[in-house]
């Protein structure tokens, strides 16, 4: 997606730069942190993204702790058991209201006083099972009413192009144009 800006986006495990901690209670704050942290270690612009899923029942949650969600509950980390412990946790939630969400930042530098910030909403419903093979994390349960199917369902260059990533970046192509270029 950001080919067309002439931006090679590289790794930073590639570069040897270790991941940052994410210590903050929303996405924007980690995301700022760990683009910060990459432009300081690798001397180079950088892009950081955080993400999870927000569901309305719970205030929120799981948020910034979605990828730990199965741990809260005595399960290993991992998605099978997130789905898992999130489906038990929600069997009696009439309201089944969600929304994935993805934050972008880009900086400059890790000192840039006007840090790009793009943010990605998939807004769906949690089914009460998995459905479809395809993708990872929460899209077998991630039902987008718009399509009548969950992510998992959704070929993936249309789950690309819809989801809070997909959405996020498309946002952060036209920041950087509009600001950087």
């Amino acid at each position: 997606m950001f080919a067309p800006l002439g931006i090679q986006l590289v790794a930073q495990q590639e570069l040897g730069i270790p991941e940052a901690d994410e210590p903050h209670r929303t996405f924007v704050e980690n995301a700022l942190a760990k683009a910060r942290h990459a432009a300081r270690e690798g001397q180079l612009p950088a892009i950081a993204d955080d993400a999870g899923l927000c569901i309305d029942a719970f205030g929120g949650l799981p948020g910034v702790d979605t990828a730990y969600y199965a741990t809260q509950f005595g399960y290993e980390k991992g998605d099978a058991n997130n789905v898992r412990a999130l489906l038990e946790q929600m069997a009696n939630v009439a309201n089944r209201r969600a929304a994935l969400v993805s934050t972008l930042v880009a900086m400059r530098s890790a000192d840039d006083p006007e840090p790009l910030i793009a943010v990605g909403r998939a807004v769906g419903e949690i089914t009460r099972e998995p459905v479809g093979a395809n993708g990872f994390g929460f899209d077998p349960v991630m039902f987008i009413p718009e399509f009548g199917k969950t992510f998992a369902q959704l070929p993936v260059e249309v789950k690309n192009a819809n989801s809070h990533r997909g959405k996020a970046a498309k946002q952060m192509v036209e920041l950087i144009r509009d600001n950087w270029l």
